[in-house]
């Protein structure tokens, strides 16, 4: 399992002074990786978010970056590790028995769910807080509660365990129990959740992978394909309605919707992609430092 280098820890102070920025990095699977070139854009200028909320992968990409690892070595342990398919199917093979090919595609009688928190904790890079109180950088993990329909913003205790609920993608992972409750992915509430880091800041900013369903348009897609779609369109829709009452100071929607939800393999073509996005961060940040 590759690991990151070694780096100093950037601490709660060591940042330049400007305005406090709430930062939300939202859910849509490997497209999500798109928020670490976007993170560089902070990096590089030297500021820091006052405090960052994370739907899905954005709450694996927050628990990272909070926990005080550089953008840029994210990149490059992200890259690493999903840079051999081998690779990531000996770490999944190692979590139950059945084949990673089943988990690409299930049937409707039979799905196969994981279990999140052993997925998450078999990628992540060393390095990242196991509570909350251990970040340098505030963050909420945001999960639905099944039976109320509700979102939850959870920031104390176990961040593990509660990245592993913001992440549980139904029919894809099992839901996760905390405090009695039974949660399961963000996004299925609330896609991009720049409400949570809105108190207290003064600017808002939100970086959207969501995206839509991609492919021609006569082309049958596979159950699969047609379930994690669904979900996508699900996701903008309550995206475009929260956005239509209010929204972020800044949006930022990286070109990344020739990728899939599961296209992990294709971290570097990710990443690339993202480049732009992370230049229309810079310019974001340097006009509101001047701004403040």
């Amino acid at each position: 399992m590759p690991r990151r280098p070694h780096h100093k820890p950037r601490g709660r102070h060591h940042h330049r002074s400007g305005p406090k920025i709430g930062l939300a990095l939202g859910g849509g699977g490997a497209r999500g990786l798109a928020h670490i070139p976007v993170l560089e854009a902070f990096d590089e200028l030297g500021i820091k978010p006052a405090c960052v909320a994370g739907t899905s992968i954005g709450s694996i990409i927050g628990a990272a970056y909070c926990s005080g690892i550089p953008a840029r070595e994210l990149r490059d342990y992200v890259v690493e590790a999903f840079k051999h398919r081998g690779e990531v199917l000996s770490r999944l093979w190692k979590l139950r028995r059945e084949r990673f090919a089943d988990l690409l595609t299930p049937s409707l009688g039979n799905p196969v769910q994981l279990n999140s928190l052993k997925v998450l904790e078999a990628f992540l890079p060393d390095g990242v807080a196991k509570d909350f109180e251990s970040l340098e950088i505030p963050l909420t993990a945001v999960a639905t509660d099944f039976y109320s329909a509700k979102p939850v913003g959870l920031s104390q205790g176990d961040l593990r365990q509660a990245v592993a609920a913001s992440m549980a993608i139904p029919m894809m992972f099992r839901p996760v129990l905390i405090d009695g409750r039974v949660m399961i992915d963000g996004g299925v509430t609330e896609p991009l959740p720049f409400g949570f880091v809105a108190k207290g800041v003064d600017l808002v900013m939100a970086i959207d992978v969501v995206n839509m369903p991609k492919g021609d348009a006569g082309r049958v897609p596979s159950p699969y394909e047609s379930i994690f779609g669904a979900t996508q369109i699900l996701m903008q829709r309550v995206l475009a309605e929260r956005l239509a009452v209010s929204g972020p100071d800044v949006l930022i929607r990286p070109n990344i919707n020739v990728f899939r939800v599961l296209d992990f393999l294709k971290a570097r073509a990710i990443i690339k992609a993202a480049e732009p996005a992370k230049d229309e961060m810079k310019w974001a940040l340097e006009k509101a430092l001047r701004r403040f």
